[in-house]
């Protein structure tokens, strides 16, 4: 059973598949395989291209509307009034959809203000093209005005996080808000899988260096993870990881890890980030 995270009414699935990178026929079949194996949220963008892709699994599923949370996003040079709600509604056509479960802002468009981004997220919400909405990639000064533009009915921030990147101070501020943390890129790129913390965690509970990374999110309050992949036999490993908790202990000592710092998405239109 999939732990459930709860934040402002929106209930979460805390383990779902990323599809960033995944394109046409082969992004169709890792969501329909994900799907089948028991995997109940799915994200993607409008950026990604492959909304289409991932419509089409979520239609060959035959699984029912309300089982599956979807979520997309819009990219940063389609915010903004008039020009959000119509990338929402160009997201709903190319997923088959009547409606979301979660729109994002996905990165902070730089000088724009913070009312210009929110404001028309809210509208799509209102105008029920999505049932929840949220921001990804905003640093806690533009969360915590997101949050008030919004009249607090973001459910999430998405952003980077794995263990060699310390966030404390953006999920501070989503716990404090009451808002859900989603990690994208959660298990990094496997950089810190050779980490004999890790293995030694790994080796006593039976299970991979990647599971274990992804049970430390999924234990850490309000915390969602969705990494990605490639390979079908990836996906029930990741999604195998609820028959078991890490100790206190454990969970310190994979946390430690954050203090390397080490960015893997940081692009010349970043926010300055915490």
């Amino acid at each position: 059973m999939i732990k459930i995270v709860s934040a402002r009414g929106a209930e979460i699935p805390a383990l779902g598949l990323g599809t960033w990178e995944l394109r046409g026929d082969e992004c169709a079949r890792i969501v329909l395989d994900a799907l089948r194996i028991g995997y109940r949220h799915i994200d993607t963008a409008a950026m990604y291209q492959n909304e289409e892709a991932v419509g089409a699994a979520l239609m060959a599923s035959g699984i029912p509307r309300d089982e599956i949370f979807v979520t997309t996003k819009v990219w940063l040079d389609e915010v903004g009034p008039g020009s959000l709600q119509a990338s929402a509604e160009a997201s709903l056509l190319r997923l088959g959809l009547e409606q979301v479960d979660l729109l994002l802002v996905h990165w902070p468009p730089a000088g724009m203000a913070v009312a210009d981004m929110i404001e028309p997220l809210v509208d799509a919400q209102q105008r029920g093209l999505t049932r929840h909405i949220g921001v990804s990639n905003f640093p806690t000064p533009l969360l915590q005005a997101a949050d008030v533009v919004s009249n607090q009915t973001l459910v999430t921030n998405q952003c980077e996080y794995h263990p060699y990147l310390n966030q404390d101070v953006v999920l501070s501020m989503c716990q404090r808000l009451g808002l859900s943390f989603t990690s994208y890129c959660p298990i990094g790129r496997g950089e810190a899988f050779t980490e004999p913390v890790l293995t030694e965690i790994a080796l006593a509970h039976d299970k991979s260096p990647a599971q274990i990374v992804l049970r430390w999110h999924v234990e850490q309050n309000g915390v969602i993870a969705i990494p990605r992949t490639r390979r079908s036999e990836r996906l029930a490993e990741n999604l195998d990881i609820f028959d078991f908790s890490l100790a206190a202990d454990e969970m310190e000592a994979i946390s430690a890890l954050t203090n390397k710092n080490h960015r893997i998405c940081d692009y010349g239109f970043s926010p300055q980030w915490d």
